[in-house]
């Protein structure tokens, strides 16, 4: 199919328009949508979803799904940014309602919920973070946002100090891994309460060196 050199803007796609926005706003309209129903097919299916059951969906052409999107890979990798940025956002939230440890531990238990909510994605997810091929901007931000968690927790002695942030996203992918593969929802929160209490600091049993 033959595609207009000019869009209707009157700016090439992916150019500034004259309005100074970065990119069409319709196609900015189709990708919020193909986001947002991959974010429904995954959820509510059992196994793999096809893209072009996404693209129906979304009520846009197959055409339109793989411009936004080249891969399935490029699509899960949108979802699980976009679903990052809502488990992000509710950080200020639980450090204001609940000590640090506490609200770790919430925040661990939110993105595992949607990590396993997701089944029509988990293998493509699993396989990425194995592999590293998404790790580097959304590791860096798992990681950043552990770390806000441990310095309001040594602060207020609720964490243990000195911890690697990084090295509790390692021990976490582990357990995202685990989630990925099937682990039940019961194992899921003992695993992430072994890491929870991993990280508060030791108390004076008499047994401690």
């Amino acid at each position: 199919m033959t595609r207009p050199t000019t869009p209707p803007s009157g700016a090439p796609e992916g150019l500034p328009d004259p309005a100074g926005q970065p990119v069409r706003r319709d196609a900015r309209r189709n990708r919020d949508k193909l986001i947002a129903a991959a974010q429904a097919a995954f959820t509510a299916a059992d196994g793999p979803v096809t893209l072009e059951a996404i693209a129906r969906q979304a009520g846009v052409g197959i055409g339109t799904l793989y411009r936004h999107f080249p891969t399935r890979e490029d699509l899960v990798d949108a979802v699980y940014a976009a679903e990052l940025d809502a488990v992000t956002a509710c950080v200020p939230a639980l450090l204001d309602q609940h000590p640090a440890d506490v609200a770790l531990r919430a925040w661990m238990g939110r993105y595992a919920a949607f990590v396993a909510t997701k089944r029509g994605m988990t293998d493509t997810l699993r396989a990425g973070f194995a592999s590293g091929r998404i790790a580097p901007p959304s590791r860096e931000r798992v990681t950043t946002t552990i770390a806000t968690f441990l310095e309001r927790g040594a602060t207020t002695g609720t964490l243990r100090a000195g911890v690697d942030p990084d090295d509790v996203t390692t021990l976490f992918i582990g357990v995202f891994l685990a989630i990925a593969s099937g682990a039940s929802q019961e194992q899921t929160g003992r695993l992430l309460d072994l890491l929870t209490d991993a990280l508060r600091p030791r108390t004076g049993t008499g047994t401690d060196s």
